[in-house]
């Protein structure tokens, strides 16, 4: 094995639904990661909407999700196999408590449930995103005025590489080794409008999707694939397999 790009695991969530918009500091837990990752989360379920399941709540309306206002306020971790929720009054309610659903309910103005996705990926296009420092600092240099933070973009796993270009976009269709944790890059993370909405302290910024875009489709971050199931811990070297 070949192994190249040494670098680091900065930050990771070990969930992207509704909800959890920020990438976790690990704090010395570990991530889990399946080969099943991204089918079977919870989701903040929207009650209005002709389905009798409902439609998964996010911060715009498509076919399979539904705008509610005011999710971007809210933070999320999981803990074992269930989210814990911190409220933007600062409330934190598991979600296994009970009263977790009357509690969204009023805090979003409108009936809601949080509940599994039991059959259907609830990501859009790939089950782990990773974005990296480098292209933050990309993204900086494009909008040096602009207040540039990972939690616009909710990657799973933030890695620290030196420099300024996208430089996970050199990792496409190949092999990389996280911890013990073996990925494959497939894809390009194309971006919405979600990355120009304010959340906590960061602003309504319209220049965040422009800058993507400036010379073709609005891409940021990469899509990988779970090829060997593990665990990842913060400060895992990131290496490259041929």
């Amino acid at each position: 094995m070949n192994k190249r790009c040494p670098t680091a695991v900065k930050r990771r969530d070990a969930s992207s639904d509704s909800g959890a918009i920020r990438s976790s500091r690990c704090s010395g837990r570990n991530a889990r990661i399946s080969t099943s990752i991204g089918v079977g989360p919870w989701a903040i379920v929207s009650l209005r909407c002709a389905t009798p399941m409902g439609h998964s709540g996010a911060g715009r309306t498509t076919r399979r999700f539904r705008k509610i206002d005011g999710l971007l306020r809210f933070h999320a971790a999981y803990e074992d196999d269930a989210p814990r929720i911190t409220f933007p009054d600062g409330r934190v309610i598991r979600g296994g408590d009970p009263n977790i659903h009357a509690a969204l309910s009023e805090a979003l103005g409108q009936p809601v449930t949080l509940s599994r996705e039991a059959t259907i990926s609830h990501l859009d296009a790939g089950p782990l995103h990773l974005l990296t420092t480098a292209s933050l600092a990309w993204l900086r240099s494009i909008l040096p005025d602009a207040h540039i933070d990972d939690r616009r973009f909710r990657p799973n796993m933030l890695i620290d590489l030196p420099g300024s270009t996208q430089k996970e976009r050199l990792w496409l269709g190949k092999t990389l080794c996280v911890g013990e944790v073996i990925l494959r890059v497939r894809d390009l993370t194309e971006r919405c409008v979600m990355v120009n909405l304010k959340q906590a302290d960061l602003p309504d910024d319209s220049r965040m999707l422009r800058g993507l875009g400036h010379d073709a489709i609005p891409q940021f971050g990469v899509y990988a694939e779970v090829l060997v199931p593990g665990t990842i811990k913060r400060n895992d070297r990131v290496l490259e397999a041929s």
